[in-house]
């Protein structure tokens, strides 16, 4: 089994730092909110993100599928009472020239075999769509 571990320590009343290997993250964590760091629900969207484009990366060379770049967007949806994310949703954009069948496996794999993905989607409704779309930087 993988293990993981990061430490996290706060800055100040307004920001937290946390920290793995050789990375450093900034994070929102006071309660007027900064824009220059990740508060905790967008971390958790980045993760989800995050795990889809390395789902990608190693599904790849696996089912001889090439692209150019991709883009994924990613929207969660917060209730209240209790606190929770009560759902998200996600679309990952392929700059590719593959076909559909070749996009409809390489969704299939992602959420299949998603670490994050899995553990998000056990406990929080998940949908989204992998299209192709061009992609420009």
């Amino acid at each position: 089994m993988l293990e993981y571990e990061i430490t996290a320590r706060r800055l100040d009343a307004h920001g937290s730092l946390a920290q793995c290997k050789q990375a450093e993250l900034l994070m929102d964590t006071g309660l007027e909110g900064r824009p220059d760091a990740f508060n905790p629900a967008e971390l958790l969207l980045a993760a989800v993100a995050a795990c889809i484009l390395k789902n990608m990366e190693r599904i790849a060379p696996l089912i001889h599928f090439d692209y150019r770049g991709v883009r994924i967007v990613v929207h969660g949806v917060r209730q209240d009472k209790p606190p929770k994310m009560a759902s998200l949703d996600y679309v990952i954009q392929v700059d590719t020239d593959e076909e559909e069948r070749k996009l409809a496996l390489m969704h299939e794999n992602i959420r299949k075999y998603g670490t994050i993905y899995n553990t998000v989607a056990a406990g929080t409704p998940i949908r989204g769509e992998l299209q192709r779309q061009t992609l420009t930087e």
